[in-house]
C-alpha cells in the first residue's frame, strides 16, 4: 500500500516559496502544494528566542519521495536550517489519493 505523506516547509518570501513549490512540482516530487501567506513564527536560534514572517507551504507527496524532496528544497531555500517537516495522511477520500498518486512519480 502506498503511504502518502504531508510535508511543512516554510521560507521567508513569497518568491522563494514559489519557486520551491514549481520545482517539486516540475520534478513530481508533489501533486499539491499550498503556500499559505505570511504567519509569525516565534523559535530558538543561537541560544535565542528569535521570531521571522515565513509563508507556510504544504506539500503533498509519498512518503518515498521524501528524500529528494528534502534535498530539492535545500538546494533553493535561503534558510541554513530551513523546517521541513513530514506527518503521515492517515487516510483521504479515494478519489483524491489516487490523483495524488497519479500525479508523482516513484
Amino acid at each position: 500500500m502506498t503511504e502518502f505523506i504531508v510535508v511543512m516547509i516554510t521560507s521567508p518570501e513569497g518568491e522563494e516559496a514559489r519557486a520551491i513549490a514549481r520545482a517539486l512540482l516540475e520534478k513530481r516530487l508533489a501533486a499539491c502544494v499550498g503556500i499559505y501567506p505570511k504567519g509569525e513564527s516565534l523559535f530558538r536560534w543561537e541560544g535565542k528566542i528569535d521570531r521571522a514572517e515565513e509563508h507556510l507551504l504544504i506539500a503533498k507527496t509519498r512518503k518515498e519521495l521524501l528524500e529528494p524532496l528534502i534535498a530539492t528544497v535545500q538546494s533553493i531555500h535561503s534558510y541554513e536550517v530551513p523546517e521541513i517537516v513530514a506527518l503521515p495522511i492517515a487516510g483521504g477520500s479515494k478519489e483524491y489519493l489516487d490523483w495524488l498518486d497519479s500525479e508523482v512519480s516513484p
